[in-house]
C-alpha cells in the first residue's frame, strides 16, 4: 500500500519486477536446455534473449516466456526446411524432458511448458552480413534478425533517458497483459518510438504521453530499430484488430488524464483508483 502517488509508481516498478532468484532460474534452464540439444546437434553459441535480456520482462515469471536462442552449425540449415528443424529440435528435447507433458513447436520456436514458467526454444544460423536467420514454418521462410543487437538497441536508449525507459516500457506492458493487444516486441518498439527524443519527467505522465501519441503510430509501419524488418506490426492483418487498439489506448489516455488531474487536485485515493483500472494487479492499493 501506498500513500503518495510517487510512492505507487516505486511500488508499481517493483511489482513489475523479475527476482534475482527468477533470475538465476532463467540462466539455469538455458544451460539445461543447450545441453539437452547438444547429443544431436552441434551448437555454435546459446544465450538468453527476448525480453528476459532486455530487461523488460515483467513478472510473475510463471506467466511469461522465456526465449533461448541456439546458433547452429550451417549445415542442418541445408539439411532441413523450417517445419522439420523444429521437429528435430522437439525430438532431442523430449529425450532430456520425457515427463514434460508440452513440448511443441509454435512457428518460429519449440515451446516447453514447465512447472514454473514456458521456455521457448529458437534455433538459428549465423546471417552473412550479420545477424541471424531463424525459422518460420507458418510461411516456409528464413527470418532475419538480431536479438543482441536488440538489447544494445534498448539498453542505449534507456541510458538515454536517464534509465527511465526499461520502467515505463514495463509499466505498458503491465496495461498490455489482461487485454492482449499487441506481442510484446511490437509494443516495446512502439513506446521506443513515441520516446524518440523526448525526456520522461515522470512515470505518470509518460504513461499519458505513450497512450496519447501511439494511437496515431499505431496506424503506420514500424519499423524494427535494428533494421530487419519494415513492419513489427505486419501480424496486425485486419482492420478490426487495429480499431480495437486504439479504442483502448483512446480508453487508458483518458483514465491517465484522470488520474494526473485527480491528483494535481489533491485526490489522491482517487487517482489511485484511476491508475488501478490501467495496472490492475500490479498498482498497489491507497493508504
Amino acid at each position: 500500500m501506498a500513500k503518495t502517488i510517487d510512492e505507487g509508481f516505486r511500488l508499481l516498478k517493483s511489482n513489475l519486477e523479475i527476482t534475482s532468484l527468477q533470475s538465476s532460474t532463467a540462466s539455469t534452464r538455458q544451460a539445461n536446455v543447450r545441453g539437452a540439444l547438444e547429443d544431436d546437434f552441434k551448437i555454435l553459441d546459446s544465450f538468453l534473449t527476448g525480453s528476459y535480456q532486455r530487461n523488460t520482462m515483467i513478472g510473475p515469471l510463471k506467466e511469461a516466456d522465456i526465449d533461448i536462442f541456439i546458433v547452429l552449425d550451417p549445415k542442418y540449415y541445408g539439411e532441413s526446411h523450417q517445419a522439420a528443424l523444429l521437429a528435430s529440435v522437439k525430438r532431442a528435447l523430449r529425450k532430456t524432458y520425457p515427463t514434460t507433458p508440452d513440448i511443441s513447436p509454435d512457428g518460429q520456436a519449440v515451446t516447453i511448458t514447465f512447472t514454473d514458467f514456458k521456455v521457448d526454444v529458437v534455433p538459428g544460423f549465423y546471417r552473412k552480413g550479420g545477424g541471424f536467420l531463424i525459422p518460420d514454418s507458418q510461411r516456409g521462410r528464413w527470418i532475419p534478425t538480431d536479438p543482441k543487437k536488440h538489447v544494445e538497441l534498448w539498453s542505449a536508449a534507456n541510458k538515454t533517458h536517464n534509465g527511465d525507459l526499461v520502467p515505463l516500457i514495463k509499466m505498458v506492458k503491465g496495461w498490455n497483459k489482461s487485454r492482449n493487444l499487441m506481442r510484446s516486441f511490437h509494443l516495446e518498439t512502439l513506446v521506443l518510438s513515441v520516446l524518440q527524443g523526448v525526456t520522461i519527467s515522470s512515470f505518470p505522465s509518460g504513461l499519458r504521453y505513450v497512450f496519447d501519441k501511439a494511437r496515431a503510430k499505431i496506424k503506420v509501419k514500424l519499423p524494427d530499430p535494428a533494421g530487419y524488418s519494415d513492419d513489427v506490426a505486419a501480424y496486425l492483418t485486419n482492420v478490426e484488430e487495429m480499431d480495437k487498439i486504439i479504442a483502448r489506448l483512446e480508453w487508458a489516455y483518458a483514465r491517465a488524464q484522470e488520474a494526473e488531474q485527480l491528483a494535481a487536485s489533491g485526490k489522491t485515493r482517487d487517482a489511485f483508483e484511476k491508475w488501478n483500472l490501467l495496472l490492475k494487479g500490479y498498482f498497489p492499493a491507497y493508504g
